[in-house]
């Protein structure tokens, strides 16, 4: 009887800690692959969102045609990193060490957007 309560009570032990750097590095990689042709960095590992928020917003990606492969790796990369209990991230620092601000795109400069495999965001050609 003790021998069948262990290895349940191990498995709950290991989810609680987190998980495994093996599936965080899974992730990372997922990130590259599937995040960083549409976004930086910066904006993603700027938010601190619940696993529930970042779920949706994994939901949202897919529905805008992101093909997610490691789907499962990606969201505990995400909440690990930058869950709603991390602490806020770092201002963007430019190269004098002052705070970066946002400034408005000028007439003429050119504005890259990325357009999906599945057409432009908010299409109704799905």
């Amino acid at each position: 009887m003790t021998a069948r309560l262990i290895l349940p009570v191990c498995a709950l032990a290991a989810l609680a800690f987190g998980a495994d750097q093996a599936t965080l590095d899974r992730g990372q990689k997922e990130e590259a692959r599937a995040c960083l042709p549409c976004h930086s960095l910066r904006l993603i590992h700027s938010q601190r969102l619940s696993r529930a928020a970042w779920n949706k917003e994994l939901d949202k990606m897919a529905g805008w045609g992101t093909k997610i492969t490691d789907r499962d790796a990606l969201l505990e990369y995400l909440v690990a990193n930058f869950g709603d209990d991390k602490p806020p991230a770092p201002p963007a620092i430019s190269g004098d060490g002052t705070a970066k601000k946002w400034r408005r795109p000028q007439v003429g400069q050119t504005i890259v957007f990325c357009r999906l495999s599945s057409g432009w965001p908010g299409d109704n050609k799905r």
